[in-house]
């Protein structure tokens, strides 16, 4: 690769992580080819890209962005895992890791905010924007009435336990 080609690459990947909210580095040691594959087609499916560039050149095509502090994570086979819903990478690369322990996640950044690998598996077991705006639709549509009523529920059990108490007669047993 010249060196047109790289500052072509590092200008492209610049684009690509100012158009995201999410980056998860991940190191892969022994993969084979059916499961990056594999891989890859998952985090597709979930609206996230998974990338694998020189580490060099990765840091370079940081910088000016809000992940430029990730650059650390940055040594050995790594690979970048980047969407614009703030769990839908993490989510997909957690979930294939769990199945495969030749992947690991290394750390993150979420709009700027560094992750360790510990904070990308909890970002992964957060809602995806998709699920919330299911939840709230859903909220939504549920009737008034429904609504009502479960929100009085725990108070109608406990005025039937205090009923249940307050009618005992001294003996202990109730009336």
């Amino acid at each position: 690769m010249n060196r047109s080609e790289k500052a072509e690459l590092i200008a492209s990947l610049n684009k690509d992580f100012q158009a995201v909210n999410l980056l998860v580095v991940t190191r892969q040691s022994g993969l084979t080819v059916t499961e990056v594959s594999d891989l890859r087609r998952k985090v597709r499916a979930a609206g996230a890209s998974y990338k694998v560039s020189k580490n060099r050149l990765t840091r370079l095509a940081l910088e000016g962005t809000a992940f430029k502090d990730i650059g650390s994570f940055l040594t050995g086979p790594t690979a970048i895992a980047s969407s614009k819903d703030p769990v839908a990478a993490a989510k997909a690369v957690s979930a294939f890791a769990k199945d495969n322990e030749k992947l690991t996640i290394v750390g993150g950044s979420l709009n700027g905010q560094t992750l360790d690998a510990e904070g990308v598996k909890q970002l992964a077991a957060l809602p995806s924007l998709d699920e919330l705006r299911a939840s709230l639709l859903a909220l939504l549509q549920t009737p008034a009435t429904r609504i009502a009523g479960v929100v009085q529920a725990p108070a109608g059990q406990l005025a039937r336990v205090m009923g249940a108490y307050g009618s005992k007669d001294t003996s202990g047993q109730a009336a």
